[in-house]
């Protein structure tokens, strides 16, 4: 482990940052990142090393995460995460690659798998984004979230059909 809790921050921001991304949108993203590495501050004199660093990171995330959607759940908040992309210079700049339609369909459909992933018990979402986004093994994955193997699995199962599922409904209601 670095010395310098900076170090320590430069070396995980990319881990922390695509996560909290994947599981909250891109709402806040840079207070809730913040926020992970404040508790990680304060929790690494306890630390001990039982686990890899990065397994006890992704639990901080995956904490603040849960208090972000329990507060996006309170009655005077908003709760839809926004899919609104900022325009890059490469967005305005000419392509030979796929056409206006096919990245529009892209992002349409990347809308719908975020869309989806909201919609799924926190348990669920939290799997599939460490499994197919930050390419965690079934063993770390079960580490982080304090469950059994077969338990990740089957989060694994029916997070994917639900997304599926709810990904196709909206596909199809937006082609009528």
């Amino acid at each position: 482990m670095p010395d310098d809790f900076a170090d320590l921050v430069r070396e995980h921001q990319g881990l922390v940052f695509r996560t909290l991304r994947r599981m909250l949108g891109t709402d806040d993203v840079d207070d809730h990142a913040q926020e992970v590495f404040l508790r990680l501050h304060r929790a690494l004199p306890q630390f001990g090393q039982r686990s890899r660093l990065s397994t006890y990171l992704y639990r901080i995330v995956l904490n603040v995460a849960r208090d972000a959607w329990a507060r996006r759940r309170r009655p005077d908040h908003a709760t839809a995460p926004s899919t609104e992309d900022a325009a890059t210079i490469e967005d305005r700049l000419p392509d030979r690659g796929p056409s206006v339609q096919a990245i529009l369909e892209q992002r349409e459909l990347l809308a719908a798998v975020d869309t989806a992933l909201a919609e799924l018990a926190p348990a669920e979402r939290a799997a599939i984004v460490l499994f197919h986004q930050e390419e965690r093994s079934y063993d770390e994955i079960a580490a982080v979230l304090d469950v059994p193997v077969g338990t990740v699995r089957t989060h694994l199962h029916r997070g994917r059909a639900k997304v599926a599922a709810l990904v196709r409904e909206r596909m199809r209601l937006d082609v009528l």
